[in-house]
């Protein structure tokens, strides 16, 4: 079968042999994967696949599945899915544990699904509490890089289903489209101060943020009292200094998540609860992925140069040829 596989550092279109599902996987025709920056991580060289994975990038598939390891899932043979993978998407057939795999969503198409699974295990891992808060007052949720794969299904979580009051930060040309998906207030990082303005409306409740060690300092001071700050990437820099005093004195949690390195079982657990909590929304058109960049799968490296290139909206996603 077709993969894209990773030779110095670089995308190759190469033929490898087709998997065979374990007893505990099914085995997916790829009909999309889509694109995440731990994919281009990887092909530089610094996020290799975890032991037992293809070598090759892909961290979401959407498919159908056309084979399965033993009779216990044979009732999933023909349906059409998304699955989340420790990776190897990137390839004409994967195969994946059965507890990684969703259906597609009523009202997504089956190319568009491939770009659901990690945003929404993502966001769900790291702000799902905020389904459970009190409704005695209203939430504010900074999201960092809101025009982003996972900014955009977050500014729509939060909002929608969290009914929070819900700030992004991105450039100012995305404002509208970031408004219609939810966005009560955008912040143009190239020229607004957005701790500032956070501490001014009396901090954020929560921060989702994928910029790492040049953000650490100005979101703990737009955290709110007893606020939660989740940093989920590092794209500027990965060792940052703390001030201790401001910590103790908000009584802040932060917290630092990956989702493939996660041991199975919370894997399967966390799909599980966003099925539950998040796939009505999908079903009803209320959320939706927004995928924009739909290239072909042999076209990865492309993909890759895109997305490196930033100013990128929404999620990319490969599609089967």
């Amino acid at each position: 079968m077709l993969a894209m596989t990773v030779a110095d550092g670089r995308l190759t279109a190469a033929q490898v042999p087709e998997p065979a599902p374990g007893p505990d996987d099914v085995l997916i025709e790829v009909a999309a994967a889509g694109v995440n920056r731990a994919d281009l991580l990887q092909v530089a060289g610094h996020y290799p696949s975890p032991p037992g994975a293809p070598a090759w990038p892909g961290l979401e598939v959407s498919g159908t599945i056309v084979n399965v390891g033993s009779d216990d899932n044979a009732s999933f043979l023909g349906a059409e899915v998304c699955a989340l993978l420790p990776g190897g998407g990137y390839a004409r057939y994967v195969t994946v544990d059965a507890g990684l795999v969703l259906p597609k969503p009523e009202n997504v198409s089956l190319v568009d699904a491939a770009g659901l699974p990690e945003v929404a295990a993502t966001v769900y891992s790291n702000l799902g509490y905020l389904l459970e808060a009190e409704a005695d007052r209203k939430r504010r949720v900074l999201v960092h890089g809101g025009a982003g794969g996972i900014g955009t299904f977050a500014i729509q979580f939060a909002k929608k289903l969290a009914d929070a009051e819900t700030w992004t930060t991105a450039r100012a040309e995305w404002t509208q489209k970031l408004q219609a998906l939810g966005a009560d207030r955008v912040i143009d990082y190239r020229s607004e101060d957005f701790a500032a303005l956070a501490m001014e409306a009396g901090g954020a409740d929560a921060i989702l943020d994928v910029i790492g060690a040049a953000y650490f300092e100005p979101n703990l001071k737009a955290l709110a009292q007893d606020g939660r700050l989740a940093i989920i990437g590092l794209q500027q820099g990965a060792a940052a200094q703390i001030h201790l005093g401001g910590l103790l004195a908000k009584r802040a949690t932060i917290t630092g998540t990956t989702l493939r390195a996660r041991p199975l079982e919370q894997r399967r657990q966390i799909l599980a609860e966003a099925f539950e909590r998040i796939w009505p929304a999908l079903d009803s058109g209320e959320i939706e992925p927004v995928v924009t960049t739909r290239m072909p799968l042999t076209e990865a490296a492309e993909a890759h140069r895109v997305m490196g290139a930033g100013g990128h909206f929404g999620k990319i996603v490969l599609t089967a040829e």
